[in-house]
């Protein structure tokens, strides 16, 4: 797209995956609506509920009712954030799509800005969080570990300290939904298309209502997600440390052949023995727990299976016509 078409109203998509966010809806969508109300043109918010367990289904219902701008979209049963933000950038009908997360840490009143950015040629616009409130220290450290551990192994530059809160263009959703691959690391995938990337800077909020989704032992499963989506590192990892280890019992092995040899050698070193022998055997378990993991995930993908389901998808009744 000529970025001198840019300088016309926007269509803005606000894409909203939601998972039992029902205290902190009406919320959002008052917050959500006083700055699409600002912007002028045509605008939509797609809500994608994600197997909602409380109210919030009826919450997006009640929404959808009073506001001719909301449409709902209801996956058939939990498939995950990632897979849901796939649902609602697939359903989005404007030349502008916003990443939106209910839980009202990421401000809407920044739309402005990035679409600022997007006017001046951007295609996605990434929101780097430079403080991060309600978060516990450890959570924020692993974090900060985390975006720089996979940048140093991945081919692909990941932006650190980057969430889901990004715009993207018309042809920067296009290439998205391009992508048919079932494990979804989507901040890796917004980073693999590539086009014009702009990063801005903001304070992230506490939670206004409600817990967070993201257990640790759901971000390990994640991070895990990320590092075999996007390097193949830790193959090459296992390699090094499996001839090194062969490498250095090969040299073990003629030491104490010439010993013996030589000098002759008592019945001892028991301990050490045992000791190697663990040692070689966790080696061994760790290298096959990482081929594993890349294995599984091709078996997945080998299945071919759908992304998600909709149980059903209620559109805005103002319809935009999608711009190509």
């Amino acid at each position: 797209m000529n970025t001198n078409s840019r300088t016309h109203d926007a269509r803005i998509s606000v894409v909203v995956p939601v998972f039992n966010e029902a205290l902190v809806l009406p919320q959002f969508q008052a917050r959500v609506m006083a700055v699409l109300n600002a912007c002028p043109g045509e605008h939509e918010i797609i809500y994608v509920d994600d197997g909602s367990t409380d109210s919030s289904n009826a919450v997006l219902e009640a929404l959808r009712l009073s506001c001719q701008l909301v449409g709902v979209a209801r996956l058939s049963r939990n498939f995950g954030k990632e897979r849901a933000m796939t649902a609602g950038l697939e359903l989005a009908k404007g030349e502008v799509v916003v990443i939106l997360d209910a839980d009202l840490q990421d401000p809407p009143e920044l739309i402005p800005d990035m679409l600022a950015a997007w006017r001046e040629g951007a295609d996605v616009v990434n929101m780097r969080r430079t403080e991060r409130d309600g978060e516990t220290i450890t959570k924020k450290a692993s974090a900060h570990f985390f975006y720089r551990l996979i940048n140093r192994l991945s081919d692909v530059d990941i932006p650190t300290d980057v969430g889901d809160f990004r715009l993207f263009s018309r042809r920067a959703v296009d290439a998205l939904n391009r992508l048919p691959e079932s494990n979804r690391f989507m901040k890796g995938l917004f980073a693999w298309i590539g086009f014009r990337q702009v990063t801005l800077e903001y304070h992230r909020k506490a939670r206004a209502a409600g817990e967070s989704k993201w257990p640790y032992w759901r971000l390990l499963n994640f991070a895990l997600e990320g590092l075999t989506s996007f390097s193949t590192v830790p193959l090459r990892i296992a390699s090094i440390i499996g001839l090194s280890s062969a490498l250095g019992a090969f040299c073990y092995a003629l030491y104490f052949l010439g010993k013996t040899h030589l000098l002759g050698d008592p019945v001892r070193g028991f301990p050490t023995l045992i000791v190697y022998v663990l040692l070689l055997g966790g080696l061994q378990l760790m290298a096959i727990g990482i081929m594993g993991e890349y294995v599984g995930r091709i078996y997945l993908e080998s299945k071919r299976r759908p992304i998600y389901f909709l149980d059903y998808f209620k559109p805005s009744t103002l319809t935009l016509s999608r711009t190509e």
